[in-house]
């Protein structure tokens, strides 16, 4: 594990001491970690902080409090190592300095339809996919909870690598052969434009993804998730495809009357994205304390726009794949004998190469699973894990949280019975006493702390958003002294409004009428301790990269107990993407260079 703001690592015996020294820490502030800032006012929460600190912290500005609690050098701990600093003043890097929607270091294809998010996501997590990839020379990448496609996309097409990307919401896969079909539509066109321009470079085609519909069950074994993969690959390669130009000069299938072609040749084009892989690899594996293969870096300042061929000859070539996708009855990276058999009449696993996991923000037990599977799975080489979502782990305590998915044909009553939760997963912390961590605790560990120092720094005025809700607690309670944090959602422009105009909007919202009488002497009183609400939920943010740390190396442990090493790798910039922190795993007899990432 990385000690935060230091190069070196935790050996494993200070892993073990380091959780300890977390759940003895966490448990003496489990009054601050489990609390509701909804109900401030309603549980008196100020009255539960030490005198002392109440007298310290109650008369605090908004920017004193980030000073002092919330400091930029906490963060800054968890800033990636190659992340050069951003302008003065702003808290976006650089490469969103002149748009704030476009990433400068992604290819245009690969920003469609993506969020600035998770444009720097997909290229820095993609950039490491590739670094490994190339390291353990494993070509073969599986993206579990791919979504819409967007990193299985850029893996497939901007990188050459061979991608199968599983998801479990038939709409999302939908769309993601929906974007692939609208890439290589984008792709053709340009192909056709007739100019001399060189300034363009291409790089080697890359293959098509692989888009399979599909749960992954927490509580099914490997071999169901291998023949999971297998069953849908072979499901999509025995599909013939007759591609043609919609309207839209989309791609279409013929054989799915209304569904986008969603496996293409892989003579379709890769789309070079503005910063080169070898050039942020080198970066992540100087982090990581590794060397990567050597190989040319371009400059992303003399080449703008890198989408196009760079010479005639390239462009001939490219106009060539280009038609061949057009005229092929089926993708070329297809055999006429497939070797794809009944799943009933071959072993698990016996054609299933090895593979490169990872998933990007996998939800609650999803990233849980996939470690589980790595660890267990023969074929699953290394592993790349971003998790998001801690409240909905599973746990000994609360083994069906709120939004947990139960697979087809099973019940929340079968899921119970299970002995594997998603906290914790090492023997070592199950054994530490009060190593329990609550759903609120949690929920705490997802908030971005340094949006809110933003905030705090700017005396933004939707801090007084959290006062309005607590005050608001109150007055439904006085009311309805059954009804408990009920949930008002979020009401627009909030702190733009007087806490009537508040509270008229949120009253219906809890089938209470919205002319209520309120007792403007008695609000008034509570709403001038707004101060106070900030400084509070600043406590429970300070908390927030704590409960992190403790789920994170409890996973880090129990790899350990199988005999496997990992690192926490800061990856993203937690400005724009808080959960940041990538979990590197390899399997022991690995390359000697890549067990350095982790050793």
């Amino acid at each position: 594990m990385v000690l935060p703001g230091r190069s070196r690592t935790l050996s494993a015996e200070q892993q073990r001491q380091l959780a300890g020294d977390l759940t003895a820490f966490l448990s003496q502030y489990k009054y601050i970690s489990d609390s509701y800032v909804i109900e401030f006012f309603s549980e008196d929460l100020w009255s539960k902080l030490p005198l002392s600190w109440q007298d310290a912290l109650h008369d605090l500005s908004a920017p004193q409090i980030a000073d002092l609690l919330l400091d930029r050098t906490i963060t800054q701990r968890r800033t990636p190592h190659d992340q050069t600093a951003r302008d003065a003043g702003s808290l976006r890097p650089r490469e969103f300095q002149q748009n704030q929607s476009q990433s400068l270091l992604l290819g245009h294809i690969f920003r469609k339809h993506v969020k600035p998010k998770k444009q720097h996501e997909i290229r820095r997590l993609g950039m490491l996919v590739k670094t490994l990839c190339d390291t353990t020379d494993c070509s073969r990448v599986v993206d579990v909870g791919s979504g819409q496609g967007h990193l299985s996309r850029f893996l497939s097409f901007g990188l050459g690598l061979s991608v199968t990307g599983i998801e479990a919401d038939p709409d999302l896969v939908s769309m993601a052969s929906k974007f692939d079909g609208q890439l290589m539509s984008t792709l053709k066109k340009e192909s056709q434009k007739k100019n001399n321009r060189t300034d363009y470079t291409l790089s080697p085609p890359g293959p098509s993804p692989n888009h399979i519909t599909g749960w992954v069950n927490p509580k099914a074994s490997w071999e169901v998730f291998i023949k999971q993969l297998e069953v849908g690959e072979c499901e999509k390669k025995e599909v013939i495809f007759t591609p043609k130009l919609s309207k839209k000069r989309q791609l279409k299938s013929v054989s799915k009357p209304g569904q986008d072609m969603d496996h293409a040749s892989r003579s379709s084009s890769s789309i070079q994205s503005c910063c080169s892989c070898q050039e942020i690899g080198n970066d992540m594996l100087s982090d990581l304390g590794c060397q990567s293969p050597a190989a040319p870096v371009q400059d992303c300042q003399k080449s703008p726009n890198l989408d196009l061929p760079s010479s005639p000859k390239r462009q001939c070539m490219f106009e060539k794949s280009v038609s061949q996708l057009s005229s092929s009855t089926k993708p070329s990276n297809v055999e006429e004998d497939s070797g794809c058999l009944d799943p009933a009449e071959r072993d698990v696993g016996s054609s299933t190469q090895s593979f490169i996991l990872t998933g990007l923000h996998s939800c609650g037990d999803l990233s849980v699973t996939l470690l589980r599977h790595f660890a267990s799975c023969p074929h699953v080489l290394v592993i790349t894990s971003v998790a998001c979502c801690y409240m909905k782990l599973t746990t000994l305590e609360n083994p069906t949280p709120p939004g947990i998915l139960v697979p087809p044909g099973h019940t929340r009553t079968e899921e119970m019975s299970s002995s594997e939760f998603g906290y914790p997963m090492s023997s070592h912390v199950k054994g530490l006493p009060e190593h329990q961590l609550s759903y609120k605790a949690r929920e705490g560990a997802c908030h971005a702390i340094e949006d809110y120092l933003q905030r705090l720094r700017q005396e933004d005025g939707l801090l007084r958003t959290h006062c309005y809700r607590a005050v608001l607690e109150v007055v439904i309670r006085g009311v309805r002294p059954d009804l408990r944090r009920a949930g008002i959602q979020t009401i627009k422009k909030a702190h733009l409004l007087s806490f009537s105009e508040y509270a008229r909007l949120g009253l219906p919202r809890v089938s209470l009428p919205p002319d209520l009488p309120l007792d403007d002497a008695k609000l008034g009183a509570l709403l001038r301790q707004e101060g106070r609400v900030v400084v509070y939920f600043s406590l429970v943010l300070l908390l927030a990269p704590v409960v992190e740390s403790l789920v994170l190396l409890d996973r880090m442990l129990y790899l350990q107990e199988r005999g496997l090493q990992s690192q926490l790798v800061p990856l993203f910039d937690p400005a724009l993407s808080p959960r940041n922190l990538v979990l590197v795993a390899v399997k022991p007899g690995q390359d000697s260079k890549l067990q350095k990432l982790v050793a």
